[in-house]
C-alpha cells in the first residue's frame, strides 16, 4: 500500500501555496508532484519557485500523468465541475476548491460521478477540518432549542476586474464569500434551510458585490447569511447561535489560524475557548490523505456540496439574480 498521495495542480492560482504547497511540507503523506497552467511559462516559474518536479503543457496532459494519484482544482468557480469530472474520468482523486461547482445541478452530476468512481472527491472547506469547527457543532448542543443561526463573511475586494466579479466565471459575493457562511449555517442549524428572502447589492449586471439572506430551518428556528466583497461592512468574520439556554458567538470561524475566539453564555455564566493556531489547510490536507490512503470518512463530501449549492441557488433566485452557470 502506498504511504503518500502524489498530487498535481490544475492552475497556478494565488491560493495554491497556502492551501496546498506549504501544508504538504508539513506532512509526509502528500507530495505535490506536478503543475499545469494555461500559460506554460507561468507554470514553469511556479514549479521552480515551489520545488514542484514536473510541469505539464496543459491540463489534459496532467490528468493523463500515470504517476499522479490525485488532482487539486483551484480554478475559477465556473470551471470546477468540468475539471473535477475530467479528473474522475482519468481515475484521479480530487480536492476541489469551493464552491464545488457553478450550481447544484452541476454539483449533483459531479456527486453521481464520484459515487460511481469510488474515488475521493473533497470540497476544500478547510475550516471544517480545524478543531474549532467540531467544537462549534458540539457547543450548539448545549444551547437547547435553537432560535437563530447567523454567519457572516465580509472582506474588501475593490479590484473589480478580479475574476471573482465575473458572471461568466460563476463569480459574485455569494459564491466566493457567501459559500462559507451558507456551509456553516447548515452545519450549526441542524437540517437544510429554506430561503425566505434575499437582497443583493450589485457590481454589474447579475453580479452581486454583497448579499444578505434570511432562512428558516425545519425545526422552526431562523438563520441569516451575510456575504460581502464590497459594501459598508468592510471586514466581518463571525458566527452566532442563539438557543433557549444561551448563545455562542465566534470570531473568525473560517480562518482560525489568524486568531479566533469562541464565547459561550449559558445560564448566566460565560466562558471563552480557543484552539491551536495550526493552519486549517494542514488539517484539511491530512484528512484528504487519510481518505485516499485509508478510506477514512470526511465531512465535505460531494453530496454535502450539493446541499450547500442548493441554498446558494435559492438565495440567488430569491434576490432576483440568475443562478450561476458553468463556464
Amino acid at each position: 500500500m502506498a504511504d503518500h498521495v502524489r498530487i498535481g495542480v490544475l492552475g497556478a492560482a494565488r491560493i495554491v501555496p497556502a492551501a496546498l504547497v506549504r501544508p504538504a511540507r508539513s506532512t509526509s503523506a502528500v507530495v505535490v508532484s506536478a503543475v499545469a497552467a494555461r500559460d506554460a511559462g507561468r507554470a514553469r516559474e511556479f514549479a521552480d519557485r515551489h520545488g514542484i518536479a514536473r510541469v505539464h503543457d496543459d491540463y489534459e496532459a496532467l490528468l493523463a500523468d500515470p504517476d499522479l494519484d490525485a488532482v487539486y482544482v483551484p480554478l475559477p468557480n465556473g470551471l470546477h465541475g468540468r475539471w473535477t469530472l475530467a479528473a474522475l474520468a482519468a481515475g484521479k482523486h480530487v480536492l476541489c476548491e469551493k464552491p464545488f461547482a457553478a450550481n447544484a445541478e452541476e454539483a449533483a452530476r459531479v456527486a453521481e460521478a464520484a459515487r460511481n468512481s469510488g474515488l475521493v472527491v473533497m470540497e476544500a472547506f478547510h475550516y471544517r477540518y480545524h478543531p474549532l469547527a467540531a467544537r462549534m457543532a458540539e457547543v450548539v448542543g448545549e444551547l437547547g432549542e435553537l432560535r437563530h443561526v447567523d454567519a457572516r463573511l465580509a472582506f474588501p475586494l475593490p479590484r473589480f476586474s478580479d475574476i471573482r466579479y465575473s458572471l461568466e466565471l460563476a463569480g459574485g459575493a455569494l459564491m466566493d464569500a457567501g459559500c462559507y457562511p451558507v456551509n456553516l449555517v447548515r452545519l450549526l442549524g441542524g437540517g437544510e434551510p429554506e430561503v425566505r428572502s434575499a437582497r443583493a447589492l450589485l457590481k454589474g449586471d447579475g453580479v452581486d458585490r454583497a448579499m444578505r439572506a434570511e432562512l428558516k430551518f425545519p425545526g422552526g428556528h431562523t438563520g441569516t447569511v451575510v456575504a460581502s466583497m464590497w459594501s459598508r461592512t468592510v471586514l466581518k468574520v463571525t458566527a452566532k447561535v442563539l438557543g433557549a439556554n444561551g448563545e455562542m458567538r465566534v470570531v473568525n470561524p473560517f480562518a482560525p489560524q489568524a486568531g479566533h475566539r469562541l464565547a459561550v453564555r449559558l445560564k448566566g455564566q460565560r466562558r471563552v475557548e480557543r484552539f491551536d493556531r495550526r493552519p486549517s489547510y494542514e488539517y484539511q490536507l491530512e484528512a484528504f490523505a487519510d481518505a485516499v490512503l485509508h478510506g477514512k470518512p470526511f465531512p465535505t463530501t460531494a453530496d454535502d456540496a450539493v446541499a450547500t449549492l442548493r441554498v446558494i441557488d435559492d438565495i440567488y433566485r430569491a434576490a432576483g439574480l440568475p443562478v450561476r452557470l458553468p463556464s
